[in-house]
């Protein structure tokens, strides 16, 4: 079996960050206006505001993303989170968590929060093992969230 092999944002790289995402979140829910503003410019609103994205390769082919917004000098925030569908079950996700978390430490954070929802349950079996608790959520933060979780690092 190939090696997952994590890589660092790059331009070239952007459009996976778009089509592996949206299709979950079209799939699953609708397009919120952050979503679009995320997709169509990630450098913009992800990585010149301190944050960053990687991305998952299998063989040739990108199979997943996940992305990091900063939310203060130690806090980061773990957003869009895909694996395409074709590469799913094959243990991206949590590869993709590690890489995360490890890059949020590089980053001088103490702090990393999610926002999901209940029915993406492959999804938070992947936090729960990655060490992520459940929080209170705040009313309003995002329409198709219904669980917050946090974890110190």
């Amino acid at each position: 079996m190939d090696q997952i092999e994590i890589l660092p944002y790059s331009a070239e790289l952007s459009p996976f960050f778009k089509s592996i995402n949206q299709a979950w979140v079209e799939d699953l829910f609708s397009i919120e206006p952050f979503d679009q503003a995320q997709f169509d410019s990630p450098e913009d609103t992800i990585m010149i505001p301190g944050g960053a994205i990687i991305y998952a390769k299998l063989g040739e082919e990108i199979v997943g993303t996940v992305g990091l917004h900063k939310i203060s000098n130690d806090e980061f925030e773990l957003i869009k989170m895909g694996v395409k569908s074709s590469a799913q079950g094959k243990g991206v996700g949590m590869i993709l968590g590690h890489a995360i978390l490890k890059k949020a430490r590089e980053m001088g954070g103490k702090k990393v929060v999610l926002y999901s929802h209940s029915k993406l349950v492959p999804a938070l079996k992947i936090y729960r093992k990655l060490g992520f608790k459940e929080a209170e959520l705040e009313e309003g933060k995002y329409c198709r969230c219904d669980i917050k979780m946090e974890l110190e690092l």
